[in-house]
């Protein structure tokens, strides 16, 4: 055990290099100088009436988080070093276990403050608008959507997300036709933009007397949140703007009244709509902003001048088309088609544990 120590406090030198390869990756110095300077600007008499001052507040909280969570994973390796010492020098073995997990658990927030530092582009760090559609299959499809839905809360849920439920539309006898759900926080969009695409669920079907194996697919729609800056309008005539009751898993904190509100956007057949919010017109005001982040979403992602250019929505929910599979049967993987990364704890997976096929997607692109 004396040996597992030493090698583990050998270990731990490794990672505080790391963690210094990483301070420098996050520019945490160079954070520090920001943070000073944006500091000074709100001691400035005028600063709070600047329109600017929330935005500049926003930014010092998000740097010092940075700082702060760096320094607390060097202080962490640097603990875990000395208590390593410390159980050599006096030959205490009961200390073992702590400083393995503690390395482990060192090396996992290394990986993860690694992955975030690939999140730099224009919108990784905004909300997630994440919208879910069974594709065709009836019941046995919709369960999936459901599923799916159930994963990415999940997710959101235990990485500290605020997550808050959009829009639903039931499913016919099970499951769901369409929900959309908002991740809120740092970098939800960067972590989840990946996650766009077709998946497909092999199972023995519960929805099948006969017992039979099915293949289902869903398609999981991820955009960002966009700050509404004035540059997208839309017309009124372009727009079908129709009221219909909540209902689905919203449960009590959906209103029960004809306040939710569907808006097609004619041109291009997009739908979005939002049925939890008090009140038609706090439906209307979000279900407008859901349309122009999709708009915009698709402007940015075909490289298009105008959002006149956008000719119409284009989705084939299908076998070919899917960006990762689950299995339950005969086996049980998740395979990620793009990345060839696989889990075999399919349990895990669907509650929420996604991180892998996350990460192996942003290291991917980072090397492209």
């Amino acid at each position: 055990m004396i040996i597992q120590l030493e090698e583990a406090k050998r270990e731990l030198i490794r990672l505080d290099g790391e963690i210094d390869e990483l301070g420098n990756a996050m520019k945490i110095e160079e954070l520090k100088v920001n943070i000073t300077n944006l500091e000074e600007k709100t001691l400035d008499p005028n600063f709070w009436n600047s329109p600017d001052s929330s935005t500049i507040l926003q930014q010092i909280k998000s740097m010092k988080s940075k700082v702060e969570a760096y320094e607390i994973l060097k202080k962490r390796c640097d603990d875990a070093t000395v208590l390593a010492e410390m159980g050599l020098e006096e030959n205490d073995e009961s200390v073992l276990e702590e400083v393995l997990a503690e390395q482990k658990s060192i090396t996992e927030e290394i990986e993860t403050r690694r992955i975030a530092t690939l999140l730099s582009g224009e919108y990784d760090k905004n909300n997630a608008i994440v919208s879910f559609h069974p594709g065709a299959g009836g019941t046995e499809a919709q369960d999936w959507a459901q599923m799916l839905y159930r994963m990415y809360t999940r997710w959101g849920e235990r990485h500290g997300y605020n997550v808050k439920l959009i829009d639903w539309l039931d499913g016919d006898e099970a499951g769901l036709k369409s929900a959309t759900i908002m991740i809120e926080g740092e970098n939800a969009y960067g972590y989840l933009k990946g996650e766009n695409g077709v998946h497909r669920l092999v199972r023995v079907s519960p929805f099948d007397s006969s017992g039979r194996r099915h293949t289902s697919f869903a398609s999981v729609e991820v955009m960002p949140e966009f700050e509404d800056d004035g540059k997208i309008e839309l017309k009124e005539e372009e727009l079908e703007i129709t009221a219909h009751r909540s209902s689905g898993a919203g449960g009590q904190h959906i209103n029960k009244t004809d306040s939710a509100i569907r808006i097609l956007h004619i041109p291009t057949g997009i739908v979005v709509g939002c049925q939890t919010e008090r009140s038609q017109l706090q439906n209307k005001e979000t279900a407008m902003k859901m349309l122009k982040a999709k708009l915009m979403e698709i402007k940015e992602r075909e490289k298009l001048d105008k959002i006149e250019d956008i000719k119409g929505v284009k989705t084939n929910i299908e076998w070919g088309a899917q960006i990762r599979s689950y299995v339950f049967m005969p086996y049980t993987l998740a395979k990620d088609t793009r990345t060839g990364y696989e889990d075999g704890n399919i349990s895990a997976v669907m509650d929420g544990e996604i991180d892998g096929f996350i990460n192996a997607y942003l290291k991917s692109q980072a090397q492209v």
